[in-house]
């Protein structure tokens, strides 16, 4: 089986502006960065997954994403959605069974689970949508084959995802995954994630030292 995870990444400028009311734009920038690197590092330990493709436009996630062997795709920034249609095309194009959809900001990211649900039986055409922790979001999106379904991301994506998977007559199957269920858009979130941080060891050390040197500057 040739499993293929794809990364879509808006610019570092840009990123997290809902976080604007607790953190500056270089702060977010760095956090942006921070997080896109952990959920590299995890992909790439993964045993499950054969190949990692990361679509953007930003130089520096270009960059970064080319040192953990990533292949990367240009995107023209028209949104999430149309992104992931780009990764799944060259996943498409690299003969890949399944691709593995998730976000560059959930930095508890665990392999062993992602080994897991990559791992989960898929007959013919089928989906797991993994919801974030409020179950209206998707968090990730395992397709069997790549071209399953067209991914709609956006607020309310996973009943959408789920709509979708019953008109192209697919199994789609929610599935919770905790490592996944995190991602950080809101000051609420950042919150949740530092909460999540310190009660756990290992994993996620470059969003842990980015908080900690935050933490330092602000005491």
């Amino acid at each position: 089986m040739n499993a293929i995870a794809i990364l879509p990444i808006k610019t570092f400028e840009e990123a997290k502006q809902r976080l604007g009311d607790a953190l500056d734009r270089p702060t977010r920038r760095v956090l942006a960065e921070a997080m896109f690197t952990d959920v590299l590092t995890g992909l790439r330990r993964c045993e499950g997954i054969d190949d990692l493709i990361v679509v953007t436009s930003d130089h520096g996630a270009e960059r970064i994403a080319a040192g953990y062997g990533a292949a990367v795709v240009r995107d023209g920034q028209l949104g999430h959605s149309h992104a992931a249609s780009l990764g799944i095309q060259q996943a498409l194009e690299s003969a890949a069974q399944r691709v593995l959809l998730v976000p560059g900001d959930c930095p508890l990211l665990d392999p062993a689970e992602i080994d897991d649900l990559i791992a989960r039986p898929m007959a013919g055409r089928s989906a797991v949508i993994v919801p974030d922790r409020h179950g209206t979001g998707t968090n990730a999106l395992l397709l069997s084959p790549p071209d399953a379904f067209e991914p709609a991301f956006g607020s309310g994506s996973r009943e959408r995802h789920e709509a979708l998977g019953r008109a192209a007559g697919i199994d789609a199957q929610t599935v919770n995954v905790q490592s996944l269920a995190l991602d950080v858009d809101t000051p609420e979130d950042l919150s949740a994630l530092e909460v999540a941080l310190a009660s756990s060891h290992g994993g996620a050390a470059h969003t842990r030292g980015m908080l900690r040197q935050l933490a330092r500057i602000e005491s």
